[in-house]
């Protein structure tokens, strides 16, 4: 029974039961340590699902795209553009390597990388004959980007994609043009030239973390058209064992593969991750609904190419409509036990980040050190940030649970006009 002192958290694990089944055949195989049946089970299945025909399973999201940009090359005097509106685990990859970040902003239609300023820097770079190694972005919140803008001009000027779809199971990119144009079969989502999150990508990154809407605990999958990618990343994810009988290393791997016990779970939560979409979209409607014509709220809109799985449910608060500002929302929700969290706060606001372009020193106060990057636009994502915030979407939620959440929401509104 739901008390009005009960903890709801933004988006916590949501096992369905048949996770245990799995997990039990890998306790009676003893198969504990990393690799096993359920793995290759799981590789496949997810495979099917998405329709990439290559994938290996990892330790992390994070592990995934360090994997990825190793592949491609990248290195010191490279730079890779990324989203700017993003988690730091889709751009510290890149600082591994030793590249420069070029952070893109977002765009109002979709709060993805805003593909026009995209093709301007790529043309920027291409005139001074200094392309970017690859492009990284983001499905923000599970919405996929505007896939066929994004891989045009990049095909135009030879670049790489690597699509962080770490919040994007279960999403679907609706395609404008020929049938096949992304690689994968199109209307695996009942919807005519529908395909997955990740399709047409030169590689595409998953997360299972705790709170994504598919969840292993912790886990990631990269998944790719192209099978020496996938070979090479799950080499090098087995610490770069040569296959000999005694330990034989020519390079330098890392310990970046998935446990048969998460796997396990994976394969439970793969099962029901059509279902989790389904209530997800649900809980967005339902605060949509309760929150309709409400001056100073907005939605994260859905544009016409996005099936987003609506990981979290996102609002524009405008202080000046709705006489109550971002942080003082998320407050009053926190009082009353309720988790709510900032949009990601963009990269090239991050301390850790040095856009300057003034050499600034690469040490901060306790020898931190900085990171040079450079940043096309960023008014859309600085904005996004400042006035975004993360409502409670865990698949668990009760009716109850969400009108609880919008009670609160009005009631700042409220308060404020009567103290105003």
């Amino acid at each position: 029974m739901t008390t009005q002192n009960n903890r709801i958290f933004l988006s916590p694990p949501h096992m369905s039961g048949k996770e245990i089944s799995f997990v039990m055949e890998a306790f009676d195989s003893n198969y504990i340590a990393p690799l096993g049946p359920q793995v290759d089970a799981f590789e496949k299945e997810f495979s099917d699902y998405t329709g990439i025909p290559y994938c290996v399973a990892l330790s992390s999201g994070t592990a995934a795209m360090h994997l990825a940009v190793r592949y491609l090359g990248i290195g010191p005097g490279d730079e890779v553009f990324a989203s700017t509106l993003t988690f730091i685990g889709s751009v510290s990859p890149i600082l591994f390597e030793g590249a420069t970040p070029v952070f893109i902003d977002a765009d109002r239609t979709s709060w993805n990388m805003n593909p026009d300023l995209l093709e301007k820097e790529l043309e920027a770079c291409n005139r001074k004959g200094r392309l970017p190694k690859a492009v990284i972005p983001t499905d923000l919140y599970g919405q996929c980007c505007d896939y066929e803008r994004i891989l045009g001009v990049c095909e135009k000027y030879g670049v790489p994609v690597v699509m962080d779809a770490a919040e994007a199971m279960g999403a679907f990119y609706l395609t404008q043009s020929d049938k096949g144009s992304l690689l994968c079969d199109p209307g695996r989502f009942g919807r005519e030239n529908s395909v997955h999150a990740g399709c047409g990508a030169k590689a595409a990154v998953f997360s299972f973390n705790g709170n994504k809407i598919m969840t292993t605990s912790g886990g990631g999958m990269l998944a790719s058209h192209d099978k020496a990618l996938i070979d090479k990343a799950r080499f090098w994810s087995q610490q770069a064992r040569e296959p000999f009988a005694h330990y034989e290393h020519t390079e330098i791997g890392y310990n970046y593969r998935m446990s048969n016990i998460v796997a396990a779970i994976g394969r439970g939560q793969l099962q029901i991750l059509d279902e989790r979409v389904k209530k997800r979209r649900e809980i967005f409607d339902h605060y949509r609904t309760g929150l309709k014509d409400v001056p100073g709220i907005e939605f994260m809109p859905e544009p016409e190419w996005s099936g987003a799985n609506r990981w979290l449910t996102v609002i524009l608060i405008t202080p000046e409509k709705f006489e109550a500002d971002r942080e003082q929302v998320r407050l009053a929700l926190a009082t009353e036990n309720i988790e709510a969290r900032p949009v990601w706060k963009p990269m090239h606001l991050q301390p850790v980040f040095d856009i300057s372009g003034k050499g600034a020193k690469t040490q901060r106060p306790g020898g931190k050190k900085r990171y040079s990057a450079r940043m096309a636009g960023g008014g859309v994502a600085e904005d996004l940030f400042d006035r975004g915030l993360c409502l409670p979407s865990g698949t668990a939620m009760t009716h109850s649970d969400m009108d609880r959440v919008i009670a609160i929401v009005l009631k700042c509104r409220a308060k404020k006009k009567l103290t105003a």
